[in-house]
């Protein structure tokens, strides 16, 4: 039986050939204002990358996400494994932040701030074009060069030393720069996992940046994925002005000169053609630009990052031809199809309102943490043990854990005068972020239960006369 297989009209996806065989992108490079003001932010943001693990904070790193021991420094404060909540109310509002963001300016992250986007687009790429012979300009590799095999190896050992680098900044936000300096100057056997952990990434920086490139944007990153329920019509979005642009024509030559021109001696015809042309001459170079391959003549699409190199790119071509320039613009789509531009919109009121209340409830609870945390954890085995005197005793574990930089030393007491309270250590003190467990014994007489329970308040104070207080449920007899 003959089966006939039908072949696409046009690519799937743009990293993709008709017959499924991997389209590799060679973006041209289109200089102008947009690609000038992307080059700024991304050198910027590479250099605030470096640097954020050297900068203290409070004699505290500005950033540190100590996963071992579990403590994240966030710009000079230091969450502890007890900040669930803190730590869930900062995660929710930096999820409704880019919520936010996105509603306002559409994909501006993923063309101007994404690591993804900085880097390959201004660090690897300009290495490929430095070696290929198309440093400025982009596009495919000059051809007939010679030492191809020299050059090939050069510039990955470049990509090779790059990542490596980057893999060790990367650790340097979990580990810190101390400790990786001292990590460095030893020998990897004396601390694999680390060593480990810098080979992965450099391993997985030099797949990507080499191989995968633009298809992590493209495939693998949900966000473009979800612009469709993150944008609205009045979404800040790169956008081609169809009404302005189409229909297309040829002719960059008779385009130059300041239309329409009718005179006697002209074509009626031509000079009809002429004044029913659009201002976009197809000449492609918005594609041929574009980093993830799209077209952007096509409207709106899930591959378009906001990156404006179609716009820098395009009105270099209308500064040519005589048209005015921002055929391709920062637009909206309610901008698009005639309608106004709306500020005020449910999503850009409601989120606010929702990071107003987060950002509240947030700082409520840093301010009113405190300087240590004390947590009752009742022992295993009999809930309470008959002594002599009628006394009834509960033995429980203790954990106190010191949020501040400085020793403590302890004090604890019961609020109900009845409750004899002993501690199993000795030393009742506590290091700078030390979390300790302590076994404490609580007798009590028996007739002070009222159906087996009683609450007790216990106070803990340290030498600085900051307390905290913990409820002790004590158990006993359920005939006192």
């Amino acid at each position: 039986m003959n089966s006939t297989i039908l072949e696409a009209e046009e690519h799937v996806l743009s990293t993709l050939e008709k017959d499924g065989s991997r389209r590799w992108l060679r973006p041209k490079l289109s200089p102008g204002h947009w690609l000038t003001l992307r080059r700024v932010v991304a050198y910027l943001l590479i250099a605030v990358f470096t640097l954020i693990p050297f900068l203290k904070i409070d004699g505290k790193p500005a950033i540190l996400l100590d996963i071992v021991r579990r403590k994240f420094t966030l710009f000079g404060y230091t969450f502890l494994p007890t900040d669930s909540l803190l730590l869930a109310v900062f995660a929710v509002g930096s999820l409704i932040s880019i919520f936010l963001l996105t509603a306002f300016f559409g994909r501006v992250w993923c063309g101007w701030a994404c690591p993804q986007t900085v880097y390959m687009e201004f660090v690897f790429r300009p290495i490929e074009r430095l070696f290929d012979g198309t440093m400025g300009r982009g596009g495919q590799p000059k051809s007939g060069r010679s030492n191809a095999a020299l050059r090939w190896g050069f510039r990955y050992a470049i990509y090779a030393v790059i990542s490596f680098y980057l893999a060790n900044t990367f650790l340097a936000y979990f580990v810190g720069v101390e400790t990786l300096w001292q990590w460095v100057q030893q020998s990897p056997l004396t601390h694999p996992t680390p060593f480990l952990v810098v080979a992965f990434v450099t391993v997985a920086m030099m797949f990507d940046f080499c191989f995968f490139r633009e298809q992590l944007c493209i495939i693998a990153c949900p966000y473009g994925r979800f612009q469709s329920v993150l944008l609205d019509r009045n979404s800040l979005i790169v956008a081609y002005n169809k009404n302005r642009g189409e229909p297309r024509g040829k002719g960059t030559k008779s385009r130059s000169v300041s239309l329409p021109v009718l005179t006697d001696s002209a074509d009626p015809s031509l000079n009809a053609d002429l004044q029913s042309q659009g201002d976009c001459v197809d000449c492609g170079l918005c594609v041929t630009t574009c980093p993830t391959g799209i077209d952007i003549r096509k409207g709106l699409q899930m591959e378009c990052i906001n990156c404006t190199q179609c716009i820098d790119a395009c009105n270099t071509v209308m500064s040519k031809v005589g048209r005015p320039p921002n055929l391709i613009r920062y637009s909206s789509q309610a901008a698009d199809t005639g309608g106004r531009w709306s500020l005020l919109r449910p999503r850009v009121v409601i989120y606010p309102i929702i990071l107003t209340l987060l950002a509240s409830t947030f700082f409520y609870l840093l301010l009113s943490k405190n300087h240590f945390d004390a947590v009752i954890i009742r022992e295993r085995g009999n809930p309470y043990t008959r002594m002599e005197n009628d006394l009834i005793r509960n033995v429980v574990r203790l954990k106190l854990t010191n949020r501040q930089d400085y020793p403590m030393a302890l004090t604890i007491s019961p609020q109900n005068t009845s409750v004899t309270l002993r501690l199993a250590e000795p030393d009742f003190r506590l290091e700078p972020g030390e979390s300790r467990i302590f076994h404490l014994q609580a007798d009590v007489p028996d007739d002070a239960f009222q159906k087996g329970r009683l609450e007790v308040g216990i106070t803990i104070e340290n030498d600085r006369q900051q307390q905290t207080r913990v409820r002790l449920p004590m158990s006993g007899p359920l005939g006192s």
